[in-house]
């Protein structure tokens, strides 16, 4: 349980680098001083860099998610093979909502680039 928690705990703050790159590229045109081009594109590259590791996380996360339900399914049809065909239609549909926020939580990662 403590390696699902430090996990967890590293992609909040990978998660966290495109919002704080966008605060601090905020930051002095709010307060009226010229923005830094230095500044700027630190600050770009760190929001760039922050949406890549969180799609990539995203990415791995339901990839292990989709390999326990297949070994799962394929271990209970070994144990009990007549009941195959009453585990494929939940297999699938599990698969298909883990692949589904897999795939929104890429795109909201990749829209951390485009903000």
């Amino acid at each position: 349980m403590s390696k699902i928690r430090n996990v967890v705990l590293v992609a909040l703050v990978l998660a966290a680098f495109p919002v704080a790159a966008a605060m601090a590229a905020d930051g002095p045109e709010a307060a009226g001083a010229p923005a830094a081009k230095a500044d700027m594109s630190m600050a770009r590259g760190l929001a760039i860099i922050g949406a890549c590791w969180g799609a990539g996380f995203a990415a791995v996360a339901g990839g292990i998610g989709i390999g326990r339900i297949g070994g799962s399914c394929i271990e209970a049809i070994a144990r009990q093979p007549e009941a195959a065909g009453a585990l494929f239609a939940p297999m699938i549909i599990s698969a298909a909502m883990v692949e589904g926020g897999m795939l929104f939580a890429i795109v909201v990662c990749l829209m951390g680039i485009l903000a």
